[in-house]
């Protein structure tokens, strides 16, 4: 009895498994969602991104790439056939779905008070949770700082008011942190996105 309960318990767990992998490969990405990109011949590469609202993200030497609307193997394959061209042969390229895009907070959540988004090349990419009164260049500590790719010249600060207008605010982090620019003493607001580029070449 008890090696009967040990065999279907191992078969239920291999099923489960396959269940969420087939709808993984199914499932259409959205913006707010959280997408994992796997190099194996470049491992500076890998990173998690997330998906803006205008359903893009940023692979380096990719470029910006539409995910939004497409399946993990889609994507993939479009991420493969983009960094073709800096391999000697096709890269092997793994991406898979970390994170499921939630609606930002709206108060009332014992844990924070607000979310915001960091966008591109920092350490830590996606939502996160701050409190109230938060600056700029706190939230950017707390995205574990930029990645070696960062364009820290091109910094940008999106804000939506509640009309949906998107103002853009960008800035060189070096005047930051030179005293010449008081734009990381900002202080956030909810839903706010901050976009690090990618470096060009020679940048």
């Amino acid at each position: 009895m008890t090696r009967i309960s040990k065999y279907l318990g191992a078969l239920f767990l291999v099923l489960a498994g396959s269940t969420a992998a087939l709808a993984q490969d199914n499932y259409r990405i959205k913006p707010g969602d959280t997408v994992r990109f796997e190099v194996l011949e470049d491992s500076s590469i890998n990173r998690d991104a997330l998906v803006l609202p205008d359903g893009r993200v940023t692979v380096p030497l990719a470029g910006t790439i539409s995910v939004a609307g497409r399946t993990i193997e889609e994507v993939r394959a479009d991420v493969t056939s983009k960094l073709s061209s800096n391999f000697a042969n096709d890269p092997t390229v793994t991406v898979s779905l970390t994170q499921l895009g939630t609606p930002a907070a709206t108060g009332g959540v014992a844990t924070y008070q607000m979310a915001i988004y960091f966008m591109g090349e920092v350490n830590k990419p996606g939502m996160i949770e701050v409190k109230r009164g938060t600056t700029l260049l706190q939230a950017l500590a707390q995205a574990g700082g930029f990645s070696r790719f960062a364009a820290v010249k091109r910094v940008q600060l999106r804000r939506t008011d509640r009309s949906g207008k998107q103002s853009v605010y960008s800035f060189n982090y070096n005047d930051v942190l030179a005293g010449k620019n008081s734009i990381g003493a900002t202080v956030l607001a909810t839903g706010d996105v901050i976009v690090v580029p990618t470096r060009r070449l020679f940048e």
